[in-house]
Protein backbone atom coordinates (compact mmCIF):
# COMPACT_ATOMS: atom_id res chain seq x y z
CA UNK A 1 0.00 0.00 0.00
CA UNK A 2 1.58 3.28 -1.08
CA UNK A 3 1.72 6.34 1.14
CA UNK A 4 -0.74 8.28 -1.02
CA UNK A 5 -3.21 5.37 -0.96
CA UNK A 6 -2.85 5.19 2.80
CA UNK A 7 -3.59 8.90 3.23
CA UNK A 8 -6.55 8.80 0.84
CA UNK A 9 -8.10 5.85 2.65
CA UNK A 10 -7.81 7.37 6.12
CA UNK A 11 -9.10 10.73 4.87
CA UNK A 12 -12.13 8.85 3.55
CA UNK A 13 -12.59 6.86 6.76
CA UNK A 14 -12.21 9.99 8.88
CA UNK A 15 -14.82 11.78 6.78
CA UNK A 16 -17.38 8.99 6.35
CA UNK A 17 -16.67 6.35 9.00
CA UNK A 18 -19.57 6.37 11.44
CA UNK A 19 -20.08 4.08 14.42
CA UNK A 20 -17.23 4.83 16.80
CA UNK A 21 -14.16 2.68 17.52
CA UNK A 22 -15.94 -0.66 17.28
CA UNK A 23 -17.15 0.01 13.75
CA UNK A 24 -14.01 1.84 12.61
CA UNK A 25 -11.58 -0.98 13.41
CA UNK A 26 -14.01 -3.35 11.70
CA UNK A 27 -14.14 -1.12 8.62
CA UNK A 28 -10.33 -1.10 8.46
CA UNK A 29 -10.28 -4.88 8.33
CA UNK A 30 -13.16 -5.03 5.85
CA UNK A 31 -11.67 -2.45 3.49
CA UNK A 32 -7.93 -3.04 3.79
CA UNK A 33 -7.78 -6.82 4.34
CA UNK A 34 -10.93 -8.37 2.88
CA UNK A 35 -12.02 -6.08 0.01
CA UNK A 36 -8.81 -4.74 -1.47
CA UNK A 37 -6.06 -6.85 0.17
CA UNK A 38 -4.10 -3.64 0.65
CA UNK A 39 -2.50 -4.97 3.83
CA UNK A 40 -2.01 -8.47 5.18
CA UNK A 41 -4.10 -10.08 7.90
CA UNK A 42 -0.92 -10.28 10.02
CA UNK A 43 -0.33 -6.52 9.73
CA UNK A 44 -3.91 -5.80 10.77
CA UNK A 45 -3.76 -8.15 13.74
CA UNK A 46 -0.38 -6.76 14.80
CA UNK A 47 -1.78 -3.21 14.64
CA UNK A 48 -4.90 -4.11 16.63
CA UNK A 49 -2.92 -5.96 19.30
CA UNK A 50 -0.45 -3.08 19.68
CA UNK A 51 -3.34 -0.62 19.99
CA UNK A 52 -5.12 -2.70 22.62
CA UNK A 53 -2.18 -3.00 25.00
CA UNK A 54 -1.26 0.70 24.81
CA UNK A 55 -3.25 3.56 26.37
CA UNK A 56 -5.37 5.91 24.28
CA UNK A 57 -8.33 5.73 21.86
CA UNK A 58 -8.41 2.49 19.90
CA UNK A 59 -9.34 3.53 16.35
CA UNK A 60 -6.72 6.28 16.09
CA UNK A 61 -4.04 3.91 17.40
CA UNK A 62 -4.88 1.21 14.87
CA UNK A 63 -4.77 3.79 12.05
CA UNK A 64 -1.36 5.07 13.20
CA UNK A 65 -0.02 1.53 13.66
CA UNK A 66 -1.13 0.46 10.17
CA UNK A 67 0.48 3.62 8.82
CA UNK A 68 3.75 2.77 10.57
CA UNK A 69 3.85 -0.88 9.48
CA UNK A 70 3.11 0.11 5.87
CA UNK A 71 5.19 3.29 5.48
CA UNK A 72 7.23 3.98 8.62
CA UNK A 73 7.16 7.28 10.53
CA UNK A 74 5.79 9.20 7.54
CA UNK A 75 2.97 6.68 7.18
CA UNK A 76 2.11 6.80 10.89
CA UNK A 77 2.12 10.61 10.94
CA UNK A 78 0.12 11.18 7.77
CA UNK A 79 -2.35 8.35 8.47
CA UNK A 80 -3.02 9.76 11.94
CA UNK A 81 -3.52 13.32 10.65
CA UNK A 82 -5.68 12.18 7.74
CA UNK A 83 -7.89 10.10 10.05
CA UNK A 84 -8.43 12.85 12.64
CA UNK A 85 -8.55 16.01 10.51
CA UNK A 86 -11.98 15.62 8.81
CA UNK A 87 -13.86 15.00 12.06
CA UNK A 88 -11.89 17.77 13.81
CA UNK A 89 -13.01 20.30 11.20
CA UNK A 90 -16.62 19.10 11.42
CA UNK A 91 -16.65 19.33 15.22
CA UNK A 92 -15.16 22.84 15.15
CA UNK A 93 -17.91 23.86 12.71
CA UNK A 94 -20.63 22.42 14.97
CA UNK A 95 -19.01 24.14 17.96
CA UNK A 96 -19.25 27.51 16.18
CA UNK A 97 -22.99 27.01 15.68
CA UNK A 98 -23.44 25.69 19.22
CA UNK A 99 -21.79 28.74 20.82
CA UNK A 100 -23.62 31.16 18.50
CA UNK A 101 -27.09 29.78 19.19
CA UNK A 102 -26.74 28.63 22.80
CA UNK A 103 -27.26 24.87 22.56
CA UNK A 104 -28.53 22.48 19.94
CA UNK A 105 -31.87 20.82 20.68
CA UNK A 106 -31.78 19.20 17.26
CA UNK A 107 -28.55 17.45 18.21
CA UNK A 108 -30.43 15.40 20.78
CA UNK A 109 -33.07 14.67 18.16
CA UNK A 110 -30.43 13.48 15.71
CA UNK A 111 -28.65 11.36 18.30
CA UNK A 112 -31.96 9.85 19.42
CA UNK A 113 -32.22 7.96 16.10
CA UNK A 114 -28.58 7.91 15.01
CA UNK A 115 -27.56 6.28 18.28
CA UNK A 116 -29.90 3.39 17.55
CA UNK A 117 -28.62 3.05 14.00
CA UNK A 118 -25.03 3.13 15.23
CA UNK A 119 -25.86 0.07 17.35
CA UNK A 120 -26.80 -1.78 14.17
CA UNK A 121 -23.61 -0.65 12.43
CA UNK A 122 -21.30 -1.70 15.24
CA UNK A 123 -23.14 -5.00 15.80
CA UNK A 124 -22.38 -6.06 12.23
CA UNK A 125 -18.81 -4.74 12.47
CA UNK A 126 -18.19 -6.61 15.73
CA UNK A 127 -19.63 -9.84 14.32
CA UNK A 128 -17.48 -9.71 11.18
CA UNK A 129 -14.38 -8.75 13.14
CA UNK A 130 -14.80 -11.66 15.60
CA UNK A 131 -15.59 -14.18 12.85
CA UNK A 132 -12.66 -13.09 10.69
CA UNK A 133 -10.18 -12.95 13.56
CA UNK A 134 -11.03 -16.05 15.59
CA UNK A 135 -12.09 -18.25 12.67
CA UNK A 136 -12.68 -21.81 14.02
CA UNK A 137 -10.14 -21.71 16.81
CA UNK A 138 -11.77 -22.93 20.06
CA UNK A 139 -9.10 -21.35 22.29
CA UNK A 140 -9.56 -17.93 20.68
CA UNK A 141 -13.35 -18.22 20.88
CA UNK A 142 -13.03 -19.16 24.56
CA UNK A 143 -11.02 -15.99 25.16
CA UNK A 144 -13.62 -14.06 23.16
CA UNK A 145 -16.45 -15.29 25.41
CA UNK A 146 -14.45 -14.60 28.57
CA UNK A 147 -13.59 -11.02 27.55
CA UNK A 148 -17.17 -10.33 26.48
CA UNK A 149 -18.26 -11.31 29.99
CA UNK A 150 -15.51 -9.30 31.68
CA UNK A 151 -16.39 -6.18 29.68
CA UNK A 152 -20.08 -6.55 30.53
CA UNK A 153 -19.25 -7.00 34.20
CA UNK A 154 -16.83 -4.07 34.40
CA UNK A 155 -18.77 -1.84 31.95
CA UNK A 156 -15.34 -0.98 30.50
CA UNK A 157 -12.51 -2.46 28.44
CA UNK A 158 -9.74 -3.64 30.79
CA UNK A 159 -6.31 -3.65 29.12
CA UNK A 160 -4.79 -5.99 31.69
CA UNK A 161 -7.02 -8.80 30.39
CA UNK A 162 -5.72 -8.31 26.83
CA UNK A 163 -2.21 -8.92 28.15
CA UNK A 164 -3.39 -11.95 30.15
CA UNK A 165 -5.07 -13.41 27.07
CA UNK A 166 -1.93 -12.89 25.00
CA UNK A 167 0.24 -14.59 27.61
CA UNK A 168 -2.17 -17.55 27.88
CA UNK A 169 -2.11 -18.22 24.13
CA UNK A 170 1.67 -17.73 24.05
CA UNK A 171 2.19 -20.31 26.78
CA UNK A 172 -0.26 -22.77 25.20
CA UNK A 173 0.71 -22.42 21.54
CA UNK A 174 4.38 -21.34 21.62
CA UNK A 175 5.85 -22.70 24.86
CA UNK A 176 9.34 -21.16 25.11
CA UNK A 177 10.65 -23.43 27.85
CA UNK A 178 10.28 -23.34 31.63
CA UNK A 179 12.65 -20.46 32.35
CA UNK A 180 11.38 -18.25 29.54
CA UNK A 181 7.78 -19.19 30.31
CA UNK A 182 8.12 -18.09 33.93
CA UNK A 183 9.78 -14.82 32.88
CA UNK A 184 7.04 -14.10 30.31
CA UNK A 185 4.28 -14.86 32.83
CA UNK A 186 5.91 -12.60 35.43
CA UNK A 187 6.41 -9.86 32.83
CA UNK A 188 2.76 -10.05 31.79
CA UNK A 189 1.64 -9.93 35.42
CA UNK A 190 3.88 -6.90 36.05
CA UNK A 191 2.51 -5.06 33.02
CA UNK A 192 -1.06 -5.83 34.05
CA UNK A 193 -0.34 -4.55 37.56
CA UNK A 194 1.14 -1.33 36.17
CA UNK A 195 -1.95 -0.74 34.04
CA UNK A 196 -4.27 -1.51 36.95
CA UNK A 197 -2.31 0.92 39.17
CA UNK A 198 -2.55 3.67 36.57
CA UNK A 199 -6.30 3.16 36.22
CA UNK A 200 -6.79 3.22 40.00
CA UNK A 201 -4.72 6.41 40.24
CA UNK A 202 -6.82 8.04 37.54
CA UNK A 203 -10.04 7.14 39.31
CA UNK A 204 -8.76 8.80 42.48
CA UNK A 205 -7.38 11.95 40.89
CA UNK A 206 -9.19 12.69 37.64
CA UNK A 207 -7.55 16.11 37.46
CA UNK A 208 -4.80 17.91 35.62
CA UNK A 209 -2.01 19.86 37.22
CA UNK A 210 -3.10 23.24 38.55
CA UNK A 211 -2.32 26.17 36.31
CA UNK A 212 -3.54 29.71 36.00
CA UNK A 213 -3.51 29.44 32.19
CA UNK A 214 -6.62 27.71 30.91
CA UNK A 215 -4.90 26.60 27.70
CA UNK A 216 -2.16 24.95 29.74
CA UNK A 217 -4.82 23.30 31.90
CA UNK A 218 -6.57 22.00 28.79
CA UNK A 219 -3.34 20.66 27.28
CA UNK A 220 -2.26 18.95 30.51
CA UNK A 221 -5.64 17.45 31.28
CA UNK A 222 -6.22 15.97 27.84
CA UNK A 223 -2.61 14.77 27.59
CA UNK A 224 -3.19 12.87 30.81
CA UNK A 225 -6.38 11.37 29.38
CA UNK A 226 -4.62 10.28 26.19
CA UNK A 227 -1.62 8.90 28.05
CA UNK A 228 -3.22 6.87 30.81
CA UNK A 229 -6.75 5.79 29.89
CA UNK A 230 -6.88 2.32 28.31
CA UNK A 231 -9.57 0.92 26.05
CA UNK A 232 -11.49 2.46 23.18
CA UNK A 233 -12.31 6.14 22.87
CA UNK A 234 -15.55 5.40 24.71
CA UNK A 235 -13.54 4.39 27.79
CA UNK A 236 -12.25 7.96 28.10
CA UNK A 237 -15.73 9.49 28.38
CA UNK A 238 -16.20 8.84 32.15
CA UNK A 239 -12.73 10.21 32.89
CA UNK A 240 -13.46 13.33 30.83
CA UNK A 241 -16.77 13.84 32.62
CA UNK A 242 -15.10 13.74 36.02
CA UNK A 243 -12.48 16.32 35.08
CA UNK A 244 -14.42 18.58 32.74
CA UNK A 245 -17.66 18.78 34.76
CA UNK A 246 -16.81 17.95 38.36
CA UNK A 247 -13.24 19.14 38.81
CA UNK A 248 -12.79 22.16 36.55
CA UNK A 249 -16.44 23.07 35.95
CA UNK A 250 -15.69 23.93 32.33
CA UNK A 251 -19.00 22.40 31.17
CA UNK A 252 -22.26 21.56 32.92
CA UNK A 253 -23.84 18.10 32.63
CA UNK A 254 -26.10 19.11 29.74
CA UNK A 255 -23.20 20.59 27.76
CA UNK A 256 -21.12 17.47 28.36
CA UNK A 257 -23.92 15.24 27.02
CA UNK A 258 -24.07 17.50 23.98
CA UNK A 259 -20.30 17.01 23.57
CA UNK A 260 -20.72 13.24 23.57
CA UNK A 261 -23.62 13.55 21.11
CA UNK A 262 -21.44 15.62 18.77
CA UNK A 263 -18.85 12.85 18.77
CA UNK A 264 -21.48 10.23 17.97
CA UNK A 265 -23.15 12.12 15.09
CA UNK A 266 -19.85 12.96 13.40
CA UNK A 267 -17.61 10.43 11.65
CA UNK A 268 -14.11 9.51 12.75
CA UNK A 269 -12.83 8.79 16.27
CA UNK A 270 -15.30 9.25 19.13
CA UNK A 271 -12.63 10.93 21.23
CA UNK A 272 -12.82 13.93 18.87
CA UNK A 273 -15.41 15.15 21.39
CA UNK A 274 -12.42 16.80 23.10
CA UNK A 275 -12.31 19.36 20.26
CA UNK A 276 -15.87 20.39 21.11
CA UNK A 277 -15.05 20.63 24.83
CA UNK A 278 -11.91 22.66 24.13
CA UNK A 279 -13.85 25.05 21.90
CA UNK A 280 -16.54 25.66 24.51
CA UNK A 281 -13.87 26.42 27.12
CA UNK A 282 -11.40 28.52 25.11
CA UNK A 283 -12.45 28.86 21.49
CA UNK A 284 -10.42 27.56 18.56
CA UNK A 285 -7.16 27.62 20.56
CA UNK A 286 -8.79 25.44 23.23
CA UNK A 287 -10.02 23.03 20.57
CA UNK A 288 -6.52 22.70 19.10
CA UNK A 289 -4.87 22.26 22.51
CA UNK A 290 -7.38 19.59 23.54
CA UNK A 291 -6.83 17.67 20.30
CA UNK A 292 -3.04 17.86 20.57
CA UNK A 293 -3.25 16.70 24.18
CA UNK A 294 -5.41 13.67 23.46
CA UNK A 295 -3.68 12.45 20.28
CA UNK A 296 0.02 13.19 20.88
CA UNK A 297 0.43 10.44 23.54
CA UNK A 298 -1.46 8.05 21.25
CA UNK A 299 1.03 8.76 18.47
CA UNK A 300 4.08 8.37 20.73
CA UNK A 301 2.83 5.20 22.44
CA UNK A 302 2.25 3.65 19.02
CA UNK A 303 5.41 4.53 17.10
CA UNK A 304 7.85 3.87 19.99
CA UNK A 305 7.06 0.13 20.45
CA UNK A 306 6.10 -0.39 16.78
CA UNK A 307 9.68 -1.00 15.52
CA UNK A 308 10.13 -3.82 18.03
CA UNK A 309 6.80 -5.32 16.98
CA UNK A 310 7.80 -5.02 13.32
CA UNK A 311 11.24 -6.60 13.81
CA UNK A 312 9.81 -9.57 15.72
CA UNK A 313 6.55 -10.01 13.81
CA UNK A 314 7.63 -13.51 12.67
CA UNK A 315 8.61 -14.58 16.18
CA UNK A 316 6.31 -17.50 17.18
CA UNK A 317 5.90 -16.19 20.73
CA UNK A 318 4.89 -12.71 19.52
CA UNK A 319 2.52 -14.22 16.95
CA UNK A 320 0.83 -16.29 19.65
CA UNK A 321 0.63 -13.28 21.98
CA UNK A 322 -0.91 -11.17 19.19
CA UNK A 323 -3.48 -13.90 18.46
CA UNK A 324 -4.53 -13.98 22.12
CA UNK A 325 -4.63 -10.19 22.52
CA UNK A 326 -6.60 -9.81 19.28
CA UNK A 327 -9.13 -12.46 20.33
CA UNK A 328 -9.48 -10.60 23.63
CA UNK A 329 -10.03 -7.37 21.69
CA UNK A 330 -12.88 -8.88 19.69
CA UNK A 331 -14.52 -10.06 22.92
CA UNK A 332 -14.10 -6.67 24.59
CA UNK A 333 -15.50 -4.92 21.50
CA UNK A 334 -18.53 -7.23 21.53
CA UNK A 335 -19.03 -6.55 25.23
CA UNK A 336 -18.81 -2.81 24.50
CA UNK A 337 -21.52 -3.19 21.85
CA UNK A 338 -23.83 -4.79 24.41
CA UNK A 339 -23.08 -2.07 26.97
CA UNK A 340 -23.75 0.67 24.42
CA UNK A 341 -26.99 -1.02 23.35
CA UNK A 342 -28.44 -0.58 26.84
CA UNK A 343 -27.65 3.15 26.64
CA UNK A 344 -28.82 3.85 23.09
CA UNK A 345 -32.00 1.73 22.99
CA UNK A 346 -34.18 3.66 25.43
CA UNK A 347 -37.73 3.05 24.14
CA UNK A 348 -39.76 1.25 21.47
CA UNK A 349 -39.00 3.71 18.64
CA UNK A 350 -35.22 3.40 19.13
CA UNK A 351 -35.53 -0.40 19.36
CA UNK A 352 -37.47 -0.40 16.08
CA UNK A 353 -34.92 1.90 14.41
CA UNK A 354 -32.05 -0.37 15.50
CA UNK A 355 -33.78 -3.54 14.23
CA UNK A 356 -34.76 -2.00 10.88
CA UNK A 357 -31.25 -0.58 10.41
CA UNK A 358 -29.73 -3.98 11.23
CA UNK A 359 -31.99 -5.76 8.72
CA UNK A 360 -31.33 -3.20 5.97
CA UNK A 361 -27.55 -3.19 6.48
CA UNK A 362 -27.41 -6.99 6.64
CA UNK A 363 -29.43 -7.43 3.46
CA UNK A 364 -28.46 -4.53 1.22
CA UNK A 365 -24.90 -3.31 2.02
CA UNK A 366 -25.99 0.33 2.00
CA UNK A 367 -23.11 2.77 2.73
CA UNK A 368 -23.13 3.75 6.40
CA UNK A 369 -23.30 7.56 5.80
CA UNK A 370 -26.56 7.13 3.87
CA UNK A 371 -28.34 5.13 6.55
CA UNK A 372 -27.00 7.45 9.27
CA UNK A 373 -28.38 10.46 7.36
CA UNK A 374 -31.79 8.80 6.99
CA UNK A 375 -31.81 7.94 10.70
CA UNK A 376 -31.04 11.57 11.54
CA UNK A 377 -34.08 12.73 9.55
CA UNK A 378 -36.22 10.13 11.31
CA UNK A 379 -34.95 11.42 14.64
CA UNK A 380 -35.93 15.00 13.79
CA UNK A 381 -39.48 13.77 13.15
CA UNK A 382 -39.81 11.40 16.14
CA UNK A 383 -38.06 13.42 18.87
CA UNK A 384 -40.79 16.12 19.21
CA UNK A 385 -43.46 13.41 19.30
CA UNK A 386 -41.93 11.18 21.98
CA UNK A 387 -40.04 13.84 23.96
Amino acid sequence: MTLSELVRYFLYLGAFGFGGPVALVGFMRRDLVEKHASISEDTYKLSLALAQIMPGPLAAQVAIAIGYFEAGIAGATLAGIAFVLPSFLMVVGISLVYVAYGGLWWMQALFYAIGATVIAIITIAAYKLARGTNKRDPLLWGIFVALTGVTLWAQAELAEFFILAGVVVLLVRAWPGLKQGILIALGGAAMGLIIWTFEAWLRQTGTAADSGNVLVQILLFFTKAGAFVFGSGLAIIPFLQQGVVQQFGWLNDHQFLDAVAVAMITPGPVVITVAFIGYIVAGLAGSIMASIGIFLPVYIFTIVPAPWFKRHRDNPQLKAFVDGATAAATGAITGAVLVLTTRAIIDLPTAAIALVSLAVLWRYKIPEPIIVSVAGLVGLVLWPIFH
